[in-house]
């Protein structure tokens, strides 16, 4: 791959992009998630610049090597949909397309739902609608028993601790354990675990997830999603009920939901051909 770094202003702080294919193509913005970085989209990246696009992906707020300011209030998600729009502003793009998954999925669904102007066709790989996703998280027990570590995640100190003990162990070891074997290499784990132990930076991932909980978002004006969209969906998601999927659809105008049977929800790293020929599909539609 052809990889250009950028460090890039945006909503008082400064997100470390790497960049890819021609700077005048059609912008793709890929969007990662917990506990993941912009290496999350490494089986993407070349496949797309390849074909002419110009390819951005950003280590989120709090992620590797980007800021990461202070406080929960800070990960609040209408924050996290500011980085993002600042980051269209910065390369001077009135729309982009865009690909999220997991927490980068959720900010994803946001920006399209609260400025639905700047996103032509959007990709959600293994995150419900937050409609759904709010909903099953507080009344439905199997989805809660599920998601028991948002929860965890809430105490102070607690999951910083457990998570950087022997050399951040837990979270290698959550990559490794809940996706198909080979999905993840151990010299690619390797690279996250690098990741982990930049500083402060597991602490700004996890509060994330407490800002989800202890923070309000502004409220949204419709939760209609109104441009064309795929969701896809690796059906052996440990942390996700595959019954959000389909209630998702509910709320997607021009949606399209594409299941993978034995996938778990590392879907872009266990089906990348696939993936990535459904969001091409997506695209040039």
């Amino acid at each position: 791959m052809d990889l250009r770094e950028r460090y890039i202003e945006t909503n008082g702080i400064k997100l470390h992009v790497m960049e890819s294919g021609p700077a005048d193509g059609p912008m793709v913005l890929f969007l990662h998630g917990f506990p993941e970085f912009w290496y999350a989209w490494r089986k993407q990246i070349g496949y797309f610049a390849d074909r002419g696009y110009l390819v951005v992906a950003p280590d989120q707020r709090g992620y590797n090597v980007s800021d990461k300011p202070a406080g929960v209030a800070a990960y609040n998600i209408d924050e996290l949909a500011k980085d993002i729009i600042g980051l269209v502003d910065a390369y001077g793009r009135k729309q982009i397309l865009l690909v999220g998954h997991d927490w980068g999925a959720s900010v994803s669904w946001w920006v399209a739902l609260k400025y639905p102007d700047r996103v032509r066709k959007l990709a959600i790989l293994n995150v419900p609608h937050p409609k759904v996703m709010a909903r099953n998280l507080f009344t439905n027990q199997r989805q809660m028993e599920k998601s028991w570590y948002i929860f965890y995640f809430q105490l102070p100190g607690a999951v910083e601790k457990f998570g950087s003990a022997h050399n951040y162990a837990w979270p290698v070891h959550l990559l490794a354990t809940t996706s198909r074997p080979g999905a993840f290499t151990p010299e690619e784990l390797e690279e996250y675990r690098k990741a982990f132990a930049q500083p402060g930076a597991f602490s700004a991932m996890v509060n994330w997830y407490r800002a989800m909980i202890q923070t309000q978002p502004e409220p949204l004006q419709s939760f209609d999603v109104a441009m064309p969209m795929i969701l896809l969906w690796g059906e052996n998601d440990v942390a996700m009920l595959a019954e959000m999927a389909d209630q998702s659809m509910a709320y997607c105008k021009q949606g399209r939901l594409i299941k993978f049977p034995g996938v778990s929800h590392w879907i872009q790293h266990e089906e990348a051909d696939r993936v990535n020929a459904l969001i091409e599909e997506l695209f040039i539609a």
